[in-house]
């Protein structure tokens, strides 16, 4: 088994977005900025296939920068045509578990920008898989104008309440900046694997 404690070699980042703008412009900038600095570092980019919303900038420009960007997305949503056609790969697959599950294995890290639900139950499932030792690759938030402080806030909830580990807390990377959160992953060595909270001996 490879050593859990080497550098990860970034060729291709995941990115869960928004399919929506969102209520500020620089939710719109930062995802375009995104897309733009992993171009130009040679980091292709695996997404959610769409057009629309903060999705949509990021695949445009990624695009723009001359850069890789691979989506993944189920049928049901091409048919609403939201897919994006201009992408260097569109993968149409069966269900919401498929698509998640290529995108996982296409990616060696990933990093959620602003969004809903989608975003963050996407978010959270490849954080899950990292606690439980199913991947070493890094997650990270970028927190755009503070829009995960909310939740930043209840993660060190949840930590101080013994529901996560703090080992397992520090999986989640935040920065407020691009270059910050790129880097923060060049340089990312995934922690040892943890015990279960009770063993039989403390019972």
């Amino acid at each position: 088994m490879a050593d859990r404690r080497s550098h990860i070699h970034l060729k291709n980042i995941c990115v869960f977005a928004g399919s929506s703008p969102g209520a500020r412009p620089e939710y719109l900038a930062a995802a375009r900025e995104l897309g733009r600095a992993l171009a130009e570092r040679r980091i292709g980019v695996v997404y959610g296939g769409g057009c629309v919303g903060l999705m949509g900038a990021l695949a445009d420009a990624v695009l723009a920068a001359n850069g890789d960007i691979t989506g993944v997305i189920p049928e049901s949503l091409v048919a609403r045509e939201v897919a994006h056609h201009g992408l260097s790969t569109l993968h149409v697959v069966t269900s919401m578990h498929e698509r998640k599950a290529l995108m996982a294995d296409l990616s060696d890290g990933f990093v959620a920008l602003p969004g809903g639900w989608g975003t963050l139950e996407e978010f959270f499932e490849v954080l899950t898989w990292a606690q439980l030792g199913l991947h070493t690759k890094p997650c990270g938030l970028l927190n755009v104008g503070g829009y995960f402080d909310g939740l930043l806030a209840f993660l060190d909830h949840a930590v101080a309440e013994r529901f996560v580990r703090t080992e397992n807390g520090a999986l989640v990377r935040v920065a407020t900046s691009v270059d910050g959160l790129i880097d923060q992953f060049d340089h990312y060595q995934a922690p040892p694997p943890t015990g279960k909270w009770i063993d039989r001996a403390s019972t």
